[in-house]
């Protein structure tokens, strides 16, 4: 969900040059392997240029993990009834029919996984409510085959939020109220951090066994929105807190910006298995795809797909499944979060544009290009 930033026209990474002498190659990487080796047998942290990595996974058990599951595929979903994270799970605004409306026609189209964003305060307003409707949501999904993947922390678009109701779309404009989770408040109240602690806790201790859940994206985009290394501490509390509940699902948080060279280095180390956004055109993607390889873990692309940025489904969803990396577009059905419009080109009368940004479907369930659906089934049909 990349905000409007200067880095927005080059969303790969590359952390090395794609032609490497080999000797430079094993300077780089034995050291590494060493280290990780030594971290899975000692059961200890280990510091890996001033960061601890403590209880990662190791490389066998998340094969083990990747080998139980088919290929993933889906979006990242809100209903198109909620403008952000707050208006999906309050429980004025919990909109469980059209939940089941929308996932249905995902199920139909062959898709099997959805990333889905929480928020803190949602829970801070109404705990044991938040996670009763969490519950709802995954049998509603799983009704459906779907699998979930949730996203607890976000440095993307607006810095404030409140409980209650949330503002009204502003017309042709992309995400105009979708809130950052924990947002500006992390900086001004610094007792705010043991509130987030006890809210990932309770999170992970809840589903830390919920089969419907297939993975935990600790944070979306940390560093977005010009935070760059300010969020650095929480990135690493996030990640503490989940190794000491230790879930039985894999840990992970998506590389997005190749200019974050420390938080990059933490997101890759530290993840269990390794996620990415891409909303770039074939080439690059692939030698983001390459560079990521060298991790050597199992792969999901948690966004992609941007019309604009010749991100199609017609040629990155191929290059993903034959490569058997989850495949997670941004959007499902086009509604309150205008994200059939571009980061950077509002419409402001409101009127759709002739190519949309993201988005499948449109609220009536009609799909925005057919031949796009004809080709999900395809790809989809043997798993």
């Amino acid at each position: 969900m990349t905000e409007i930033t200067k880095f927005m026209n080059y969303p790969f990474l590359i952390f090395f040059p794609m032609k490497l002498k080999l000797s430079t190659l094993i300077h780089l990487f034995i050291p590494l392997a060493i280290l990780s080796v030594s971290c899975i047998t000692h059961n200890k942290p280990i510091l890996i240029s001033g960061f601890d990595t403590l209880h990662v996974w190791s490389v066998e058990r998340a094969r083990e993990w990747s080998k139980k599951l088919p290929w993933l595929r889906g979006s990242d979903f809100i209903p198109s009834s909620a403008i952000n994270q707050l208006e999906m799970w309050q429980a004025e605004t919990f909109d469980s029919i059209t939940l089941d409306r929308e996932l249905g026609w995902a199920e139909k189209t062959g898709l099997n996984c959805m990333r889905v964003y929480l928020h803190h305060l949602a829970w801070e307003t109404d705990r044991e409510g938040f996670k009763r409707r969490i519950g709802d949501y995954l049998s509603i999904a799983d009704r459906h085959g779907i699998k979930t993947i949730f996203v607890i922390f976000d440095d993307c678009w607006n810095p404030v939020y409140h409980a209650g109701k949330q503002p009204d779309p502003k017309p042709g404009v992309h995400n105009s109220g979708w809130v950052r989770d924990p947002g500006e408040l992390i900086f001004t109240n610094p007792a705010l951090v043991s509130i987030l602690e006890e809210y990932v806790k309770d999170l992970l201790k809840t589903y830390s066994s919920d089969t419907r859940i297939v993975a935990w994206d600790l944070y979306n985009e940390p560093g977005n929105s010009g935070y760059g290394n300010r969020s650095m501490p929480l990135l690493k509390e996030v990640f503490g807190w989940s190794r000491e509940i230790s879930p039985s699902q894999p840990v992970t948080c998506g590389i997005w910006n190749n200019s974050l060279k420390e938080l990059n280095k933490f997101q890759a180390l530290n993840s269990d298995i390794i996620s990415y956004h891409n909303y770039s055109e074939p080439v690059n993607h692939q030698k983001m795809i390459d560079t990521l390889k060298l991790y050597n873990r199992p792969m999901i692309c948690t966004e992609y797909m941007a019309r604009k940025n010749n991100s199609l489904f017609s040629n990155i969803m191929p290059i993903l499944k034959a490569q058997n990396i989850g495949a997670i577009n941004w959007g499902l059905v086009s509604g309150k979060t205008n994200t059939i419009y571009a980061w950077d080109t509002p419409i402001t009368d409101g009127s759709e544009p002739v190519l949309w940004f993201h988005d499948i479907f449109r609220k009536d369930g009609s799909p925005y290009m057919q031949e796009e659906i004809d080709l999900i089934k395809r790809l989809t049909a043997d798993n």
